[in-house]
């Protein structure tokens, strides 16, 4: 499981980062990519990457702002000419009014589509457990943007214990049936009368990772509820240190905040995100060195970078 930033930039492309997307990658789990918002420009940031368009399955938009959306259009209409490759359907989940943009976009472009698109719309009232399969867990709550925003938490299930196959064998049980019972979780007796309990030879369940994925947002108890025991918190980071009173005016956060949400909630690592243009090397840095005043691990994420979950 991995997390790639394709773009990492606040409100406008600049030289050294793009505006809003990353991609949650699920290929050892599901051989899914879900997106989670996808600014202008996605497309031209996948091209450098090892992403495949038709591994994107899932698009998640925290808010209708365009350097959140714009790239939407673009990025459906580039996944379609995977002539070799399967097309497959997409689902896209967002605020009320992502399926009107979509689909007028596509229309008066005269885009046509060899793949459904599947629209989930969400307003404040429908929020919390936004999805679900036999694998993840998927749920939203209203951020406090200046327009209806919301932060995702995605939950892996918990994994199965795992066959330790040479106890197993050392054991005494044959290859074949009785091996495959005590897969399954079964006590089995050997033809020499001795009882092999399942439960000596499968681990523990293993418990599944928590990621938070934080959209435009003052600092709010939602995402504390949102982060709570992350392995990993994407959080906002527009503005440094000082910057209080700019970043409520705008519905933004500073670094000091975000890390003061990660320490609230536990969470177990920071990536700092949505970085304004104005924080340039030293200055990038030290938005870095003020939020590890509060919170470590803390870092702040830069365009393309991939972090392992």
């Amino acid at each position: 499981m991995e997390i790639q930033f394709l773009g990492t930039g606040a409100g406008q492309p600049a030289k050294q980062r793009n505006v809003s997307s990353l991609v949650l990658k699920l290929l050892d789990e599901i051989n899914e990519v879900w997106m989670f918002d996808c600014g202008e420009g996605t497309q031209r940031q996948i091209l450098e990457t090892h992403i495949k368009p038709r591994k994107i399955k899932k698009i998640f938009i925290t808010h209708l702002h365009g350097d959140h959306i714009f790239g939407l259009p673009g990025f459906l209409a580039s996944r379609a000419f995977q002539a070799s490759e399967e097309q497959t359907d997409i689902e896209i989940y967002g605020p009320v009014g992502i399926k009107s943009f979509v689909m007028t976009s596509l229309k008066v472009s005269g885009s046509r589509l060899p793949y459904r698109i599947h629209f989930k719309e969400f307003t404040e009232n429908d929020l919390g457990l936004l999805m679900e399969t036999d694998k993840f867990l998927v749920y939203g709550e209203q951020l406090a943007h200046t327009i209806f925003c919301i932060g995702y938490r995605i939950v892996q299930k918990d994994l199965e214990g795992t066959l330790n196959a040479e106890a197993l064998k050392a054991a005494g049980v044959p290859f074949g049936p009785l091996f495959g019972q005590v897969k399954n979780g079964q006590d089995v007796v050997l033809e020499d009368g001795r009882l092999i309990r399942a439960s000596d030879f499968i681990s523990a369940p293993k418990k599944g990772k928590i990621i938070t994925i934080i959209g435009d947002t003052r600092k709010t108890p939602a995402s504390v509820r949102l982060a709570r025991d992350a392995d990993v918190l994407v959080h906002e980071s527009t503005y440094g240190r000082g910057d209080d009173r700019m970043a409520r005016n705008h519905g933004h956060s500073t670094n000091m905040q975000a890390a003061e949400i990660a320490k609230e909630a536990k969470a177990k690592r920071l990536l700092l995100n949505h970085v304004s243009a104005r924080f340039l090397g030293l200055a990038c840095r030290q938005l870095e060195k003020d939020a590890a005043t509060i919170f470590e691990p803390v870092k702040v994420v830069k365009d393309l970078e991939e972090v392992s979950i």
